[in-house]
């Protein structure tokens, strides 16, 4: 084999070489790309469901103490109507008195009018407190059939929505998916956005042990990806996290 015919068999791997590094790099952005935007939707869908977790917690909450005020208003009611009974005890018994004592008719009627009086209060008391424990028990119930509905909204319709968005996910990154698990290329970008993501912080000095490749490179990877808006770099603390 001739020097020419080396030198355009070399020339034809080196131009074989440069479009296979720039296709390379084109499929590093776009698993950059996809890799900052999946993180960015489980931040807000985490987020959500902190938010209904807050909801159904505030609820139980509302719901115990309803419970609470329910008891004491029970336990009021009861000694009301205990003590009326006592009052109709003696009223029966100051009637009986009166039948047989007129000689000594105003004393008891005195004490029978008071008597009647102090049961058409507790009476009235009684009619009060089973009302606001009537308003007390509907305020209950409705609290309860809410926390129902927010229970069977967010272990139903929500999972669905994110099982679908999750499978949406992985059909809109099938290439990237296979690319990041059957590559035998090892993509620092990709290591850097992984490492992040499955611990949410890391130091810079750690990052750059985990990485295949020379410390200065690991280093200028992961400006570049910090200037790119992709994750943020502080260098006060040598922390890497996500944006």
């Amino acid at each position: 084999m001739s020097s020419k015919e080396i030198l355009a068999l070399i020339e034809q791997f080196e131009g074989a070489l440069d479009t296979y590094k720039q296709s390379l790099q084109k499929n590093n952005e776009e698993i950059i790309q996809h890799l900052s935007l999946t993180w960015k939707n489980m931040q807000s869908e985490q987020k959500e469901i902190k938010k209904l977790e807050d909801t159904i917690h505030e609820q139980n909450s509302e719901t115990t103490e309803l419970k609470i005020k329910s008891e004491e208003l029970d336990k009021k009611v009861m000694d009301l109507k205990s003590k009326r009974d006592e009052l109709t005890t003696k009223i029966t018994e100051l009637n009986k008195n009166l039948e047989t004592a007129t000689d000594e008719l105003k004393k008891p009627q005195f004490e029978l009018e008071n008597l009647i009086s102090k049961l058409d209060s507790l009476n009235e008391k009684i009619t009060t407190k089973e009302s606001e424990k009537t308003k007390l028990d509907q305020i209950k119930l409705d609290n309860e059939r809410r926390e129902i509905e927010l229970k069977t909204t967010f272990s139903k319709e929500k999972l669905e929505e994110l099982d679908n968005k999750l499978s949406q996910l992985k059909s809109d990154n099938f290439f990237v998916s296979f690319l990041m698990e059957y590559s035998d290329e090892e993509i620092p970008e990709v290591e850097i956005i992984t490492t992040i993501m499955q611990k949410g912080s890391c130091k810079l000095d750690d990052l750059k042990k985990k990485l295949d490749v020379p410390p200065i490179m690991a280093v200028r990877t992961i400006k570049q990806l910090a200037v790119k808006g992709i994750i943020n770099l502080d260098e006060t603390n040598n922390t890497v996290s996500m944006l």
